[in-house]
């Protein structure tokens, strides 16, 4: 058995299934390259037969993804699979990733097919699938909730028409650690050719085990492939955590005696990247990735790190990227020296006109905040990104009053299909009214369901970063915005949130 663990990121696919996660084809990309840098095995880049966004958004990454396998997933079809294996045409090294319910409850309620039908399916479809590439996994879904005897004879079958990666998801975060890990081994006890593929774990998180589900998997059921996501993202309660799994491994090679890949030195970027791409905040006592994940306010901590730091941390903040967290840029930096660092944080901007007005984004940006952070260059260009794009609603500019005893008074203006309008509106507050200066001018009807504030860096002149999440006709959607004028941020944050809406992409939603 190989001691290689393979990482398998499926933040691009399962991750943006996420209400409201959605990210369009330059985001993906970027995200994309940044896994490459983190040396990720295995980008999952979408779902290629969900849409023709997603086509383009797998298509896109296979063309520029060199060093790291580009997979797409596929339900059991023969159109679907084609689909797959169009997208990945142009990639250095491709992977179908084809799927198929086997557990009684989802065979009967969701697919209404036999279990004998379920066989053939999917045997027929990695046939196809292998006769598309060389590469091809498969995905029980529901896997860990399936009769053994029924899962067994599926895998024996599918590794007989050419299937090289086994997976055996716990869709619903059902699984339980010693359970999950003696249901793997004992499957591959059973199934008479399992040394013919690699066993891979994909566990979701609605019991908070996922990590824990996938390193049993891993440790006692013999798996060698861990599927996951940049800072757990994932439907419901999320997806098995890239940083949380990669650590484990690494730092306790003593139990798991497994090498990793992965360059850790990238997770903090990665993490940052994602979060901020997609809304999506990072809660403060994240492990590896979280703000207080290397802080310690007990002063008998405090006193044992100073005297020798592995008294209370296992693991060194630098090597997962927090050493990196420093200020890069300043008002007097030159076009040259922003473009640089775009690159070093894989931004990859188009045209020269591109980057000549994120750079005059960035200029204005020095001249109201003294000390530049990378954060603060990835919400930049966040925002630039969608102003590029030409979307429905733009933010101009903003004027509000509140005075304590007086009903708070906003003025938004904003562009609508390239036309300036202007909202005015009182509220509860200065964000209150602002926002409904902007709804009403534009009356969409949404419900919000989340406003949340974070401070992208340390300090009082620190940009805010806002999210809003509007609901609307049973699509949600999130918008983020940042500015150092939190109520900019937050009226920046709901246009970005009413463009998604508006735009109405077309999603297919599919589990692993």
């Amino acid at each position: 058995m190989t001691d290689k663990l393979i990482i398998f990121d499926t933040t691009l696919r399962d991750g943006e299934q996420s209400p409201g996660a959605s990210m369009t084809k330059d985001e993906k990309l970027r995200i994309a390259r940044q896994l490459e840098r983190l040396k990720v095995d295995v980008i999952e880049a979408g779902f290629a037969a969900s849409s023709n966004g997603d086509f383009e958004c797998v298509h896109a990454i296979a063309s520029a993804i060199k060093d790291s396998t580009v997979c797409s997933l596929s339900r059991a079809n023969d159109r679907d699979i084609a689909r797959a294996a169009e997208a990945l045409k142009p990639a250095a090294r491709g992977r179908i990733h084809t799927f198929i319910a086997t557990s009684a409850l989802h065979m009967e309620k969701k697919l209404r097919m036999t279990p004998d039908e379920v066989f053939e399916q999917s045997k027929l479809a990695v046939r196809f699938a292998r006769n598309q590439i060389d590469d091809v996994e498969f995905s029980a879904e529901d896997g860990y909730r399936s009769d053994v005897d029924f899962l067994c004879r599926v895998i024996e079958a599918v590794i007989k028409e050419g299937a090289t990666t086994i997976n055996v998801p716990d869709t619903v975060g059902y699984a339980i650690p010693e359970l999950y890990g003696n249901f793997i081994k004992t499957l591959r006890e059973r199934v008479p050719n399992s040394d013919k593929a690699i066993w891979s774990v994909h566990c979701h998180n609605d019991l908070g085990m996922a990590v824990a589900n996938s390193l049993a998997g891993v440790k006692i059921g013999g798996a060698r492939q861990i599927e996951c996501t940049i800072n757990g993202l994932g439907e419901r309660a999320g997806n098995c955590s890239l940083e949380e799994v990669v650590m484990a491994v690494k730092t306790r090679k003593d139990y798991f005696g497994l090498d990793v890949g992965i360059d850790a030195s990238h997770i903090l970027a990665a993490s940052r990247m994602v979060s901020q791409t997609t809304g999506f905040v990072v809660q403060p006592n994240k492990a590896v990735v979280g703000a207080n994940a290397f802080a310690h306010a007990s002063g008998i901590h405090q006193d044992g790190v100073l005297k020798a730091r592995d008294t209370y941390e296992i693991m060194r903040a630098e090597d997962v990227g927090w050493s990196a967290n420093k200020i890069v840029l300043g008002k007097l930096s030159g076009r040259n020296a922003f473009k640089q660092r775009l690159q070093e944080l894989g931004v990859m901007l188009e045209s020269e006109g591109e980057i000549m007005a994120a750079f005059a984004k960035f200029k204005d940006l020095a001249d109201r905040k003294t000390e530049i952070f990378d954060e603060d260059i990835l919400a930049l260009v966040s925002d630039e990104s969608v102003t590029a794009e030409k979307e429905q609603y733009g933010f101009i500019s903003l004027s509000q009053h509140s005075e304590t005893g007086e009903k708070p008074q906003a003025e938004v203006v904003f562009s609508v299909a390239g036309k300036e309008v202007r909202g005015t509106a009182e509220g509860n507050g200065p964000v209150d009214a602002s926002l409904k200066a902007i709804e009403s001018h534009v009356q969409s009807g949404a419900e919000m369901v989340l406003y949340s504030v974070n401070a992208i860096s340390g300090s009082t002149e620190s940009q805010g970063e806002v999210t809003v999440r509007l609901q609307n006709s049973g699509r949600v959607v999130n918008g983020m915005g940042a500015d150092p004028d939190i109520i900019v941020a937050s009226a920046k944050a709901y246009l970005s949130a009413l463009n998604k809406l508006h735009s109405k992409a077309e999603r297919v939603a599919a589990q692993g």
